[in-house]
C-alpha cells in the first residue's frame, strides 16, 4: 500500500528551489533509503513528510503530497507529527530521566494511568533494543547514556506515541560502527510494524537497511529502484558515480 504520494513537487526556501519536480511513491512497512551529496534536497524532501519545512518563514511548495490518501496540507499538524516521527541526526535527549524521557510523549498525548505508561515505556525500550541496557536505571539521567544509547532513546520515544511512519535524517552520522549496528538492526526489526524512510550520507548504510534506494542530486530524483539494483546496476551514470564515490 503507498503512504506517501508525491507528483511534481517543487519547494523554495526564498529564492533558491530546493526539490524540483519530485514525483514519488514510498510503500508500507518498507525502508526507503535517501542517499546524494550535500544539498541534493534529501534532507529537505524528509522534512516535507511531517511538514517541519513549514518552519521556515520563506518556505513555499507547489505540486502534490498525499499521506495516507490525504493531502498533507489538510491534516491536523499535531495529528500529522504523530504519526510520522521523526528522528534527527543528533540525539536529543530531554533533561529528564531515561524513563521521563520516554514518557513525556505518551502524557503529552493525554495518558494518564501510570501502568499504561510504564508498559509502554518498556515496550518502546525493548523495539530500540534499549531495555536491557537500562531496565535497572530508568530512574538515572538520559545524558548519562552513551551517544549510542542515546540514540536510540531517541528512537523509543518516537515510538512510543505509537507513529506509523518513522523519518530518520543520518541518524548514524555520530555514532560509531556498534551503535551504528545497534540502530540498523533496530530499522529492520522495526520495518514489520512501521514505514521507515531514510536519510543517509553513508552509501554502504543504504545498501545494507533499504528496500529500496532514492538518488537525490541538486534537488531532483535522478533514480529510485530496488537496492540491489541501484547498487549494482544503476540506470543513469550520475548514480554509479556518486556510488563509486566520484563525487559527493
Amino acid at each position: 500500500m503507498v503512504i506517501f504520494n508525491a507528483k511534481n513537487l517543487n519547494i523554495w526556501f526564498g529564492q533558491i528551489q530546493a526539490l524540483r519536480n519530485v514525483s514519488i511513491e514510498i510503500e508500507s512497512n518498507e525502508i526507503l533509503s535517501i542517499i546524494g551529496p550535500s544539498n541534493s534536497g534529501k534532507t529537505s524532501f524528509l522534512r516535507m513528510l511531517n511538514r517541519l519545512n513549514d518552519l521556515n518563514p520563506g518556505f513555499k511548495m507547489s505540486g502534490w503530497l498525499e499521506f495516507a490518501k490525504e493531502d498533507i496540507r489538510k491534516i491536523d499538524i499535531e495529528s500529522l507529527r504523530k504519526r510520522v516521527g521523526m528522528v534527527f541526526a543528533l540525539p536529543l535527549p530531554l533533561p529528564l530521566s531515561i524513563f521521563d524521557n520516554i514518557a513525556y510523549g505518551v502524557k503529552m498525548h493525554g495518558e494518564r494511568n501510570r501502568r499504561k505508561i510504564s508498559s509502554i515505556v518498556e515496550h518502546s525500550l525493548k523495539q530500540a533494543y534499549l531495555w536491557d541496557e537500562v531496565k535497572d536505571r530508568l530512574g538515572v539521567s538520559a545524558f548519562k547514556l552513551s551517544g549510542g544509547q542515546q540514540q536510540r532513546l531517541c528512537i523509543a520515544r518516537t515510538l512510543a506515541v505509537n507513529p506509523e511512519v518513522i523519518l530518520f535524517d543520518e541518524p548514524c552520522s555520530g555514532l560509531d560502527p556498534i551503535s551504528t549496528a545497534k540502530v540498523e538492526e533496530a530499522m529492520l526489526k522495526l520495518k514489520k510494524d512501521y514505514t521507515i524512510v531514510l536519510v543517509t550520507n553513508n552509501v554502504k548504510q543504504a545498501a545494507r537497511v533499504g528496500d529500496r534506494t532514492a538518488f537525490f542530486l541538486s534537488g531532483e530524483l535522478v533514480e529510485l529502484d530496488r537496492t540491489e539494483k541501484i547498487f549494482t546496476a544503476p540506470r543513469d551514470q550520475r548514480t554509479d558515480g556518486y556510488i563509486r564515490g566520484k563525487f559527493g
